[in-house]
């Protein structure tokens, strides 16, 4: 069984419209600040690898499903769950509930990347391990193999 982080956001005014309903651009705001703490969740904090080490991991895929308008005062929960690691990429599915009603899902791919040179990079040993702890032991034993879920 794969690892997953989780984390509440409360849904804010300025995150909705004159309606009170969840504005979209505000909620993938509120989803690149879960994948920032996820990131330091993991041991990894963008500040550090920013900064210190030069490199980052800018979304190059990104696919949302919304299916229940949120509201301002809504506690939504954030479940983040490692679904695939290549040699330089990463594939993150988001869940994000409000109470037991689903609202959103989220598909987005992370890749490595230098950030003074603007190229791909291969994840550091110690990073690739980490990221591939949290898939599910089929999928860690052999990452190549493709695994179909229900």
């Amino acid at each position: 069984m794969a690892v997953s982080f989780t984390t509440d956001r409360m849904l804010r005014f300025g995150d909705c419209d004159i309606s009170g309903t969840a504005y979209y651009p505000s909620y993938l705001n509120l989803l690149n600040g879960v994948v920032e703490e996820f990131w330091s969740w993991i041991g990894y904090p963008w500040h550090e690898i920013i900064w210190k080490e030069r490199w980052g991991t800018p979304t190059v895929h990104l696919t949302c499903n919304f299916s229940k308008p949120s509201f301002f005062g809504d506690k939504l929960t954030f479940r983040v769950t490692v679904k695939k690691v290549g040699r330089s990429s990463v594939a993150l599915d988001h869940e994000i509930w409000c109470g037991d009603e689903l609202r959103w899902t989220v598909h987005q791919v992370l890749a490595a990347s230098w950030l003074d040179k603007h190229t791909s990079m291969t994840w550091p040993d110690d990073v690739r391990a980490k990221l591939m702890s949290f898939l599910p032991k089929d999928d860690a034993a052999n990452p190549h193999q493709p695994v179909q879920r229900g």
